[in-house]
């Protein structure tokens, strides 16, 4: 309730009268009160799904009415996480400016978790995320979803660690050491978490960074070792650390783009989608 009226910038005693407003002219309780928590009732999920409709044919009206109009020149914005930025979405805005110079992106640096709450909010006309738990899954009402691409992550080890002489890493052999890693709610974090969890264990967190070159030094400098995007790794120096394969079951994030459901054929949106995917065709094979 207080998220929400946040959203709608009302105060939470507004919104609780717009909801009792509500659940007198449906005829229906829509929300069971716990506490200090509220969750929907069946009524209230069937509201929501005819929400998510109603919202969906909004975003294709307004994609109809800006292809009448031509649509060929306006401003899209982009919220993207920062290896996602350089693998697909800067080429993108290269390709675009030759295609569809009318088409201007403004993009915007955000987590890989981050950009899609962005997306709902109304920030941003499109995100670059990647899955993680807790994501909105592929059948959520509110967002079209386009994958395109997946890439694994490498273990980072330091300099004369001893698994140093085999060409890849299983994570099994990691299980007893430190680690470096994302901050929990980071979707690499997850990654991390799940592959090690595959493989039998917990990885015990010693040191927290959500930047690629900041875990990837702290390997260096012998503080515990690391997963990491193999996108991230290209242009680092890694003199101080080893980098392996891993063996057996790895980890891997999937990229995808998404907007809001019925966003996805306005005709500025649609070329960027349609760039983004011709990027992700170009990225290397993995």
């Amino acid at each position: 309730m207080t998220a929400a009226a946040a959203a709608l910038y009302l105060t939470p005693s507004a919104v609780s009268q717009q909801l009792a407003a509500l659940e007198q002219e449906t005829g229906h309780t829509l929300l069971h009160r716990s506490g200090r928590g509220v969750r929907l009732t069946a009524a209230g999920e069937i509201l929501l799904a005819h929400a998510h409709e109603v919202l969906a044919q909004l975003e294709r009206a307004e994609a109809e009415l800006a292809a009448y109009a031509g649509g060929a020149a306006g401003e899209v914005t982009v919220a993207a996480f920062a290896t996602g930025i350089a693998e697909v979405l800067a080429p993108a805005l290269a390709r675009l400016a030759r295609e569809h110079p009318g088409i201007r992106l403004r993009v915007r640096d955000a987590e890989g978790d981050q950009s899609l709450l962005q997306l709902l909010d109304g920030e941003a006309d499109l995100a670059l995320a990647v899955e993680y738990r807790g994501a909105p899954g592929a059948d959520d009402g509110r967002l079209s979803v386009i994958p395109l691409y997946a890439e694994p992550f490498d273990a980072v080890l330091p300099a004369g660690h001893p698994l140093a002489g085999l060409p890849a890493v299983a994570l099994a052999d990691l299980s007893d050491a430190e680690w470096v890693g994302q901050y929990p709610g980071n979707p690499c974090h997850d990654v991390t978490l799940l592959a090690c969890e595959l493989a039998g264990f917990q990885p015990r967190f010693v040191h927290s960074s959500d930047d690629f070159r900041a875990v990837t030094a702290l390997v260096g400098a012998g503080a515990g070792v690391a997963l990491v995007p193999r996108s991230a790794l290209r242009g680092m120096d890694l003199k101080e650390v080893l980098v392996r394969p891993v063996s057996g079951p790895s980890a891997t994030r999937r990229v995808f783009a998404a907007t809001r459901r019925g966003a996805e054929t306005h005709p500025l949106i649609a070329p960027v989608l349609a760039a983004l995917s011709r990027e992700a065709e170009r990225v290397p094979g993995y």
